[in-house]
């Protein structure tokens, strides 16, 4: 299985300069827009906007979404 990448380079490095890593967790990653990190030791997505983790049916809508955006 390969990969596709679907945002472009400014917004990335936009991305990492605005939210940066964050200790004991992984990221910042965008999904569609939308910033969040993985906490391995939860074992869900934060957001660091809400200061919440995600709902995992939140989390299968955002999956979705990007898996169609790549069967495209």
């Amino acid at each position: 299985m390969g990969y596709k990448i679907v945002a472009s380079k400014e917004q990335m490095d936009e991305m990492r300069t605005k939210y940066g890593p964050r200790k004991g967790l992984e990221g910042p990653f965008n999904f569609s827009g939308r910033v969040l990190y993985y906490d391995n030791i939860e074992g869900q997505y934060y957001d660091p906007t809400t200061d919440f983790y995600m709902e995992q049916s939140e989390m299968d809508l955002i999956h979705a979404r990007i898996t169609d955006i790549l069967k495209a």
